[in-house]
């Protein structure tokens, strides 16, 4: 898988280059951080959030500017930008990380967490460190998670109530070669569609159906096509916020850790922001008359027991085991 490969990006090198991804400017450091999110997105608030902490524990020597809503570019280009050091940090979702990191793929694997608790002790852990670790081999620092819930299906014509309601469905699915296999061990023919063109494609019946979180569901109006939501909740992939590694590594050690400290605070504030705007997205589409399905999960599990036999006596196989045990 290619998806973040360094691209020429010219353009968008030469606009960075101008600003200079970290910036010195009477004895403070700047760091720029480009995202897709418009402003009213949970990860858009931790990330402004970040940049009132790093304030604080730097006393005014490190500041964070955010460009959000894509102004330098597509998730792609911007983590092109940050493997050339041209840009300081931004956010992408972990499935598209497995070609880098092939360990990430468990986040795209069903039922790998027992729940939200279970979800967060896992990143937490030395094991959820080192997956962001491993994105240090092509040029990038993982600096932490943020939530992104967890992905249930939402359909057009028939609602799901078991795996065997999936079948022969098309099912749009991220971008991720394991995302497309969860689909289909769960009976349903999964379909990659982009996220701009999804709105559409449900419309004109390309696509059964989709799955993602809530506020998703609910920001980017699928509702008002996909009018059935299950809440089988499958596969919980994280937000990855990632850093430049060559900007990383002209930090001080000092600067370094009062980086460190208010990720660590911007995460906790996302946590709080997420489940807050996922429980009003629950009650707003069930305001529009959206049906909300509250399925029973162990069918939809037990569906996926080969799936997950499938990864045994591999890298990924042992980390679930871990994971299992924890």
């Amino acid at each position: 898988m290619r998806y973040f490969r360094l691209g020429a990006c010219t353009a968008l090198v030469v606009l960075i280059s101008m600003l200079s991804a970290c910036s010195k400017t009477d004895d403070t450091v700047i760091l720029r951080l480009g995202h897709s999110l418009d402003t009213q997105h949970t990860v858009h608030k931790a990330m402004v959030y970040l940049g009132q902490r790093l304030d604080f524990y730097s006393e005014g020597k490190m500041k964070v500017i955010i460009y959000p809503s894509s102004q330098l570019g597509s998730e792609r280009e911007m983590v092109e930008l940050l493997q050339i050091g041209s840009l300081a940090m931004t956010k992408v979702s972990a499935s598209p990380l497995e070609g880098f990191v092939p360990e990430m793929q468990l986040f795209s694997i069903p039922y790998v967490f027992r729940d939200r608790e279970h979800f967060w002790t896992v990143l937490n852990s030395e094991l959820g460190k080192s997956l962001l670790k491993g994105t240090e081999k092509v040029r990038l620092k993982g600096l932490g998670y943020y939530d992104a819930g967890s992905r249930s299906f939402y359909t057009t014509d028939t609602p799901v109530h078991t795996p065997a309601d999936l079948k022969g469905k098309k099912i749009r699915v991220l971008n991720s070669p394991t995302a497309v296999k969860t689909v289909q061990a769960l009976g349903g023919a999964a379909t990659p569609v982009s996220w701009g063109e999804l709105y559409t494609a449900l419309q004109q019946g390309v696509v059964d159906g989709a799955e993602n979180n809530p506020p998703s569901y609910f920001l980017s109006r699928h509702y008002e096509i996909s009018r059935y939501y299950t809440l089988d909740e499958h596969t919980s992939v994280p937000d990855v916020m990632l850093a430049s590694l060559a900007v990383w590594n002209s930090l001080t050690p000092e600067q370094q850790q009062w980086l460190t400290l208010a990720m660590a605070d911007s995460v906790e504030y996302q946590k709080q922001l997420w489940q807050e705007a996922s429980d009003e997205a629950l009650a707003a589409v069930k305001a529009a008359g959206v049906e909300v399905i509250y399925p029973n999960k162990q069918l939809f599990r037990d569906a996926v027991v080969d799936f997950h036999q499938s990864f045994a006596g591999t890298s990924v196989g042992d980390i679930m085991q871990q994971i299992e045990k924890m």
